[in-house]
């Protein structure tokens, strides 16, 4: 086999693996795999790509989401749902503030973001028409979601009606719906993690049984906007946090590298304490115009970008220790644990490869 079919395989056999995890992840809300190492899977498909042009020709990496269920009337979204490009560390970060400088051909490099952390929940969408509440979608595969209203209107805290006059007449506020860590804690026995348990209680067709579970939700955003009455994030967050949505207390806004390494590092070693899984922080470009200009690649915003923090470490205690042998006869210790939740997937045994 020649080189350039090797890779072309071995891509293949990648995005195949993407999609399994895709069905996993957003159809079945039960990862098989922690969000680092979904994450690292991504990074090999997109890097593959970058280094041989080829690939792209074959139009299989612009996978956001998954295809919406049956179980619910399919709506297409007003404005795509799309992903985020990931960022890993500080020099990911200083080429997505290059790339925004050069596309915007702006010389003095100071471009004002806005940062939220990014929740691992369930993302979902609600229209509102002259104020009122008139549609609630999933995120599907970015372009057609479910239509999950009745279960979306059980959560508290969404407004049913914006009495404001200066609403948009059409304004559609999109959110992460997410269950905190003290609640899941008396339902985990029906759930294998918070994101599944939220995940599940969304697609419920009796919005009755979705009521009984203690949904939480963050506003992080916003699709169609008529007219737009906003000039930035910031203002556009503040407002709505007005209007009775809940927003994340640990939004902020940056100006430099500097500043995001420190709030960076700074999130990140408060993490376990919060309430919510996060995985890592979003940062936007904050003025609407700029994100304007910049615009979006097939499946992501150029001017938002997730930095993801590092892999999620778990305490947790030992029960027993047992010993596996492989075909070849090689002897592996299994140490079992009280299961623990990392990265979105639930640990129960966890093989000792060495002394430490």
């Amino acid at each position: 086999m020649n080189r350039k079919l090797e890779i072309i395989e071995n891509y293949k056999k990648k995005i195949d693996l993407l999609k399994k995890h895709n069905k996993s992840y957003f159809d079945q809300n039960n990862p098989k795999i922690s969000d680092s190492q979904y994450d690292i899977l991504k990074k090999e498909i997109l890097d593959l790509e970058k280094k041989n042009n080829f690939l792209k020709k074959l139009n299989l990496s612009s996978l956001v989401g998954f295809p919406p269920s049956n179980k619910f009337k399919k709506i297409k979204h007003l404005k795509p749902m799309l992903s985020l490009s990931n960022a890993f560390d500080k020099k990911d970060m200083e080429d997505f503030l290059s790339k925004i400088n050069n596309f915007l051909n702006n010389k003095d490099k100071n471009i004002e973001l806005f940062s939220e952390p990014k929740i691992d929940g369930i993302s979902a969408t609600l229209i509102y028409e002259k104020g009122k509440l008139v549609k609630g979608l999933s995120r599907g595969d970015g372009l057609t979601g479910e239509d999950i209203l009745e279960n979306l209107k059980t959560i508290k805290g969404i407004p049913k009606k914006i009495e404001d006059v200066n609403c948009p007449s059409l304004l559609e506020v999109r959110g992460e719906i997410y269950i905190g860590k003290k609640d899941f804690k008396h339902i985990k026995g029906n759930f294998a993690n918070p994101r599944n348990a939220a995940g599940g209680s969304l697609r419920q067709k009796d919005s009755r049984q979705t009521s009984k579970i203690p949904l939480k939700y963050f506003a992080y955003g916003f699709g169609a906007i008529e007219p737009m009455i906003f000039k930035t994030q910031s203002e556009f967050l503040e407002k709505i946090y007005n209007w009775g949505f809940y927003t994340n207390p640990l939004v902020k806004k940056v100006n430099n590298i500097h500043e995001i390494e420190r709030q960076h590092l700074q999130i990140d070693s408060i993490r376990s304490s919060l309430d919510y899984d996060i995985d890592g922080i979003v940062y936007k470009v904050n003025d609407l115009k700029l994100q304007s200009r910049l615009g979006s690649t097939s499946n992501s915003p150029r001017w938002a970008i997730a930095y993801k923090f590092s892999a999620e470490k778990a305490v947790t205690k030992i029960k027993d220790i047992i010993i596996q042998v492989g075909r070849t006869g090689a002897i592996t210790p299994v140490a079992k644990v009280e299961p623990v939740t990392v990265g979105g997937v639930v640990v129960s045994n966890a093989t000792l490869h060495n002394e430490d």
